[in-house]
């Protein structure tokens, strides 16, 4: 006899309550960690380049670089937790950009509201396809690898058909300050620091916003219980189809928010722009310790992953490594990353 929904939810409840302190303590222990490793790798690499790298000039550049991954990542973590994937998110770069390139070129207004006005065409653009992307998923019970993979070939044949295979050039110079600006930048002459560039200001915003809604709000608990045992959210009366939905919609608006970043930068929307970035936003989320299984991860982790990645890429340039050879490390870490969760389930949770 199936137990009521109240038995279970009660269940659940109480489990959750007393599983939540340990969770909590695991959560400052893994970052307290990846402080740690950070500071031990920062430290390796200044030493290996010579003193090179501990400068405010490089150290504001590995921020900038690992800022648009690390946005990707952010909703890749929410897709992760829920034991899924989101292989579109490179492919909706360039569809979003193209999307708001082309949107904000035939507006006749300017200034900040021209930006905010194409920020929410491409949010827009990519919740819808983080939509579609998860229709599938919840109504056909169909592998988000598929879907998502779908996805992606749908999305960056649209890109390049609206592009005309192109990269579209902004007609705008409203977008220069997000992409390239700084803040702070008044430091310069008796620092040396260069200030902080504004797509970093954007990073740190959706970092607290989106840990908080997932460690703080009650959305943030369905997505852990369901990547934890969907039947038993299904069970407590979680509606599992409409959070597993969110989780790709918000996957598909980092993305865009990610596109218009890049957007900025470069002056012109893409076709091009995000090819290989999906499955660098899956390495900063398996680096930061997110469960591929589904269930543990953190938003905070998330960004020290990318930022770990961006460090061991910006030393290898340092260094004049080949590409080829970043390849490799890039690869061997996120192996690494992998076997040591797989190593912490079988012998460290026990």
């Amino acid at each position: 006899m199936e137990p009521s929904k109240a038995t279970v939810h009660a269940e659940l409840t109480a489990s959750a309550e007393a599983a939540r302190g340990a969770q909590n303590r695991s959560r400052l222990v893994r970052a307290g960690g990846a402080i740690v490793l950070l500071l031990v790798v920062v430290f390796a690499i200044n030493a290996f380049s010579g003193g090179s790298f501990l400068t405010a000039g490089n150290l504001t550049n590995v921020l900038r670089q690992i800022t648009y991954n690390a946005i990707l990542a952010i909703g890749q973590t929410f897709v992760i937790i829920t034991a899924g994937i989101d292989l579109s998110v490179g492919s909706l770069i360039e569809l979003t950009g193209v999307v708001m390139a082309s949107f904000a070129n035939a507006m006749h207004f300017d200034g900040p509201m021209l930006v905010v006005a194409t920020l929410l065409v491409g949010v827009g653009v990519g919740c819808l396809a983080g939509l579609i992307n998860a229709l599938p998923v919840v109504t056909l019970n169909l592998p988000p690898f598929i879907t998502t993979l779908a996805m992606m070939l749908m999305a960056r044949g649209l890109a390049f058909k609206i592009a005309h295979g192109q990269p579209i050039p902004l007609n705008s110079s409203a977008f220069n300050s997000t992409g390239t600006g700084f803040i702070f930048t008044g430091l310069r002459a008796s620092t040396g620091f260069p200030g902080i560039p504004i797509p970093v200001v954007w990073l740190a915003v959706m970092v607290i916003v989106f840990a908080i809604l997932l460690t703080r709000t009650r959305f943030g608990r369905y997505v852990f219980a369901i990547g934890g045992n969907e039947e038993a959210a299904r069970l407590a009366g979680i509606n599992v189809k409409f959070v597993k939905a969110m989780v790709y919609v918000i996957s598909g608006g980092c993305a865009a928010i990610a596109s218009l970043l890049l957007m900025a930068k470069f002056a012109s929307g893409s076709p091009n722009t995000g090819i290989g970035n999906e499955l660098q936003s899956i390495a900063a989320v398996v680096v930061g310790g997110t469960s591929l299984a589904g269930g543990r991860g953190s938003v905070v982790t998330t960004f020290f992953g990318a930022l770990l990645i961006g460090l061991l890429n910006n030393v290898m340039n340092l260094l004049n490594i080949e590409s080829y050879t970043q390849d490799i490390v890039l690869g061997a870490v996120i192996l690494i990353a992998v076997v040591f969760d797989e190593l912490r389930k079988r012998y460290l949770t026990k």
